[in-house]
This record gives C-alpha cells, structure tokens and sequence, in this order.
C-alpha cells in the first residue's frame, strides 16, 4: 500500500521530494560525493533514506523566510491523534541530514541538529501533519557546511 498525505499542499509530494534528492545527487557528486538513496519502501523503512546514512529534506521557502523547517515529528494525515518521531529524531542510520532547496542547501551532522533543538533556544512550529523547529539561516550558515549549486543547468537532466 502506498504512503499518502492526505493533508498535504502539494498533489505528489513523495515525487516532489524524488525531484530534489535526485538534485542533491547530482550535485553533490559534482563535488566528489556519491549518495545512494535506497528506493525500496522496505530499506527506507528499516535502514534509511541511503546507504551512507545522508537523509534530504526540500525546504523550498528558507530563502523566503529566512529559517529552515527542521523536522522533529509527522502524522500521514491529520485526523492521527499520535505523532511519529521523524527527520532529526526518526531512529535509522542517518548521520547526516542535509536540507535546502534548489538554489542552496545545507550538510548537517544529525545530533548536531538534535542538541541544538534539545537546547530550546529556537522557536517550535506545527501544521496538521508536521512538526519542527526552525533554525535561522544566519545560523545554519555559522553550523553547517553550505553548498550552493553552480548552476541549475548542471544538475538538471
């Protein structure tokens, strides 16, 4: 059975988020690094987003607001009464969590990401399925390894 989302703004965003990891391959390899995304509902499941442990998150508006979404909790529709730990606190072989959109992304070690929101220094949002903490991009730039593409041309096909 698939996974939906009921809820979500966007018609296939199980698609949307294929679009950006394939992106972060691509570039990521332009810079001599290989990441391979398990395909498998079954190893992402039991394993991880990829077999180096590296998980990818679209984060289209950061820019816009100026702060990165950073998740902690999801429900698959809103009518669940329990949220999942997810993203920064989703128990797999992450280690690196890497988040951004088209025109920059970041490199994050997990439990970096973890400390900073066990702190409570960041202010905490939650819509219908998703819950997170947002981190300033001033910080993100000052905590994690920032990776600006080229230009969209290279990596798109």
């Amino acid at each position: 059975m698939a996974t939906t989302y009921p809820d979500c703004q966007h018609a296939d965003p199980l698609q949307v988020g294929a679009e950006f990891l394939d992106f972060v391959t691509v570039t990521l390899q332009t810079r001599g690094l290989y990441l391979q995304p398990f395909t498998s509902k079954k190893y992402q499941y039991n394993k991880g987003e990829s077999l180096q442990g590296w998980e990818v998150k679209l984060d289209q508006r950061f820019l816009e607001t100026g702060r990165l979404s950073i998740e902690v909790a999801e429900k698959t529709r809103s009518a669940n009464a329990s949220w999942v730990p997810s993203g920064i606190y989703r128990n797999d072989n992450t280690w690196l969590y890497i988040q951004g959109n088209y025109q920059r992304f970041y490199i994050f070690l997990k439990k970096f990401l973890v400390q900073l929101h066990q702190a409570g220094r960041y202010s905490e949002g939650e819509i219908p399925t998703l819950r997170k903490f947002y981190l300033p991009v001033i910080d993100a730039d000052k905590y994690g390894e920032r990776i600006v593409p080229s230009t969209l041309e290279e990596t798109t096909p």
